[in-house]
């Protein structure tokens, strides 16, 4: 299926990166988590019709839909994507694949064994490389290439063009072994997730020089070493070829040609019908004309879906009298019509009878789809913002919605560094806490945001450079005063006077402290009131409904939406190129010493319940549940936005609008909903797909999005950039690495530090249930459900499909019996 928001470099940036959409358990009982206790959750299986390697053809033809033609064959470039993962699995060494458990398993093709041999005083892997592995020229593989590979990899010359270093900083040397078919490799550093490292491994003619690094293999790869090698790259036809290499040492592959054919996901139904493509991604949208085939295919029955499926008798009536009566004109028209629909119903049964040749295989993906909070600026800066729209979320309605009709578990997702099944998940969500909308409401009510406030006057909150821009404002508004004499006064109105004495009730209200038992009984009464009136509020809500339904039509037109602002299309708060970071109520340092608990809670780290100074800073993590003592002043029904300081509190929702997303957008509809629930507004801004990463996710134009992360079987390496604390840049700006969300700690940064540098994996793993407990409770990312995989593969292909974690084994792809070969995807030339 389509994979929208991927920037084409994060393949590399993030290992095994394939995707990443516009795209898996229950939570436990935060009492009783322990730090040793790992979820025993399985991963959904492959879907990829196994078969024994002698009832596989050999020869044949299998052509493959990818998204794009590949603008490079490097795969440590930043431009690289998924075609370029894929075929590069085919022709070059990956040393530990990931297995079918998520989990990195030695290749035997290209490695005896790997292992660390020392560990003081520094850490010394060694490689013993199978004696039969060469290069496509017949050289052997060996230390030269693994030499070449770090030199350019390291980050100590700048003439590479390379996206990521991750590990290879580490190295201090790599040497020949006792043989040539010993490799030694010394780390300056110890590296936990050395196993990362040289997959894919190229030549070193490949990575020996800048200049061939750099261009010599963005197109053409001379020198192989895996079990097809490249044959050619038709631009014009949209193809990359692959062919059986004859020096290939393994079981011989297959397939005698394997072809990366270009369909795009819109395209894909009708190349399948025509034959052109043997396997390919699809949508639900797919899925559901093949199943509907292969039902109508069995009961013999006429279509009852497709063109014309929806003509009611009496239209089909009034459709032949018109064709058949007395005004020339009309029945001309109508006449054209049911040509065209006859013609329509021919060609969709044409298709139906076709796809008819495909099974769809289903998994779940090995990447999870997220809702995104942007943290920079606005709203979102505040952390009781960002855990009250976290804890707004009904997590496990919004993977029902996306899993459950594909027979897939509907399941939410509980960790942000493993996917379910994988060695080392744990539910991580207690941090932060279940969907609980009174929790969300007493947060929003922390931080200042009530059922009246868009109607305020703005407050001298002394929160950052707003609140500075205030007082300026303020105090020129004072001097204005001053000047203006006796003759302003004589001009205020009524309201003005009202406005007035408001003033003044907020200056004795900064002179004088009320105590704990006023402020309750002022809530009390502000909520009594709140009831009394909701019959007129519901009023005026119909009466807006009705009256600005013209100017919501032309918001929508023009890609926008606000939920629970329908009179106010665009009427969202502006955004600032600063950060900036409300400060904390009185009760910030109980929120704070909360989450501090919750997330020690979870992940076991007996030192969490401790307050450092770092987590006393504004910026720093504060508690996942309201303070005690917090009462909610927010109704139980919120009816429309809250406000704060005379701005509405209301985010924009930025989502892809092509048509492989419409799953996301359905998505992204429920949340919208289920932040009105708790009185968040949201602009929902649709925006191309070629232009909703690029230009939104990464330049931070939004507050909130949903894209996808793909599973990793190195969390520590490629976790890190994803969730670091952005640091400021020289100009002004934040380096965020991949940290879209802009929030981070300095806590998590460390326990990232500490879990790749230590070699004891399990402690490593424990590290790494710490950094995902305090990434939920930071609430920038929220995942949600692990992603649907469906492939629809022709019926006599085996060892093809939904590979879920695993990698797959090129060379044991093919069809199953010698008179498939080459059906149907060959049947139309």
């Amino acid at each position: 299926m389509s994979h929208v928001g991927v920037p084409r470099g994060t393949v590399r940036k993030r290992r095994s990166l394939a995707l990443l959409t516009a795209g898996v358990l229950t939570i436990p009982a935060l009492a009783g988590c322990s730090s040793d206790s790992e979820e025993t959750s399985r991963a959904v299986p492959q879907d990829i019709a196994p078969a024994a390697r002698d009832r596989v053809a050999d020869g044949s033809t299998v052509n493959w839909a990818v998204d794009a033609m590949p603008t490079t064959l490097n795969a440590f470039q930043a431009d690289a994507d998924s075609a370029t993962t894929k075929i590069t699995g085919a022709l070059l060494p990956t040393l530990f694949p990931m297995d079918a458990a998520g989990h990195p398993k030695l290749n035997p093709d290209y490695l005896e064994s790997a292992k660390i041999i020392e560990r003081e005083p520094k850490q010394v892997v060694l490689y013993k490389l199978n004696q039969q592995a060469v290069w496509s020229d017949g050289r052997e593989i060996g230390a030269p290439d693994f030499v070449a590979q770090w030199r350019a990899l390291s980050g100590k010359d700048s003439a590479f063009w390379t996206a990521r270093n991750a590990g290879y900083e580490r190295i201090e040397k790599i040497e020949r072994g006792s043989d040539d078919l010993q490799v030694r490799v010394t780390f300056a550093k110890p590296y936990a997730d050395w196993r990362s490292l040289f997959s894919p491994l190229y030549p070193k003619e490949i990575t020996g020089s800048p200049d061939t690094f750099n261009d010599g293999a963005r197109t053409a790869l001379k020198n192989t070493a895996g079990p097809f090698q490249l044959k050619g790259v038709d631009k014009a036809k949209g193809t990359v070829t692959l062919v059986r290499s004859p020096r290939w040492w393994g079981e011989k592959a297959k397939l005698g040609s394997l072809v990366f054919r270009v369909v795009a996901p819109k395209d894909r139904t009708k190349a399948l019908a025509d034959g052109t493509v043997h396997v390919t991604d699809i949508d639900a949208a797919t899925a559901n004309r093949i199943a509907l085939a292969l039902r109508d295919g069995s009961n013999g029955q006429p279509l009852t879906h497709g063109p014309g499926a929806d003509l009611t008798p009496a239209a089909a009536l009034r459709s032949w009298a018109l064709a058949h009566g007395s005004d020339e004109k009309q029945a001309e028209i109508a006449q054209a019509a049911r040509e065209a629909n006859r013609k329509a119903v021919i060609a969709y049964g044409a298709e139906q009878k076709a796809l008819r040749g495909y099974a769809v295989r289903k998994s779940l993906e090995p990447a999870y789809t997220q809702l995104a909070l942007n943290g920079e600026s606005g709203p979102l800066a505040d952390d009781r913002v960002r855990r009250a729209v976290a804890r707004a979320l009904d997590r496990q309605e919004l993977a029902e919605t996306v899993l459950k009709p594909l027979g897939l578990p509907a399941k939410p997702l509980g960790s942000h560094l493993a996917l379910a099944g994988q060695p080392g998940y744990k539910d991580g969500s207690g941090a932060l806490g279940d969907q609980n909308t009174k929790e969300a409401q007493a947060l929003l009510a922390d931080a200042g945001w009530t059922q009246g406030g868009a109607a305020e006057k703005p407050k001298d909150t002394k929160a950052g450079s707003e609140a500075e821009k205030k007082d300026a404002e303020k105090k020129e508004g004072e001097e204005g005063t001053e000047k203006a004499g006796t003759t302003e006064k004589s001009e205020k109105s009524e309201k003005s006077e009202k406005a007035d004495k408001a003033d003044k009730a907020d200056a004795d209200e900064k002179k004088t402290d009320k105590t704990e038992a006023e402020e309750k009984a002022e809530k009390k009464a502000e909520e009594k009131a709140d009831k009394d009136t909701d019959a007129d509020k519901d009023a005026d809500k119909a009466d807006r409904a009705a009256t600005g339904s013209d100017e919501s039509a032309a918001s929508r037109a023009e890609g926008l939406y606000i939920v629970g602002q329908d009179d106010k299309p665009g009427a969202g708060p502006a955004r600032s190129a600063a950060t900036h970071v409300p400060a904390p109520s009185r009760d910030a340092a109980a929120q704070s010493v909360a989450l501090l608990r919750q997330a020690g809670a979870v992940s076991g780290d007996s030192a969490a319940a401790k307050v450092t100074a770092q987590d006393k800073q504004p910026g720093g993590a504060a508690g996942a549940y309201a303070p005690v003592g917090t009462a909610a002043p927010a109704p139980a029904s919120v009816k429309g936005p809250l406000g704060k300081d005379g701005k509405t509190l209301t985010l924009r929702f930025v989502l892809p609008s092509g048509p492989g997303s419409q799953s996301l957008r359905g998505v992204g509809d429920r949340i919208a909903a289920m932040l009105e629930k708790i009185g968040i507004g949201t602009e929902i801004t649709k925006v191309p797909d070629e232009s909703y990463f690029k230009d939104h996710i990464a330049s931070g134009d939004y507050d909130l999005a949903l894209y996808s992360w793909p599973a990793t079987a190195y969390p520590a390496t490629d976790g890190r950039p994803i969730y670091a604390k952005p640091e400021p840049a020289t100009d002004g700006s934040l380096l965020v690495e991949q940290n879209y969300t802009r929030v981070g700690t300095d806590h998590i940064d460390q326990l990232f530090d500490q879990a790749v540098a230590e070699l004891d994996e399990k402690a490593s793993r424990e590290l790494m249930k710490q950094a995902d407990a305090r990434i939920w409770a930071a609430a920038g990312s929220i995942p949600l459900f692990q992603r649907p995989q469906l492939v629809a593969v022709d019926k006599k292909l085996s060892n093809v499909g939904a590979f879920g974690f695993a990698a797959p084994r090129y060379q044991d792809i093919g069809f199953t019996d010698r008179q498939a070969a080459g059906s149907p995807a060959d049947r139309k030339k």
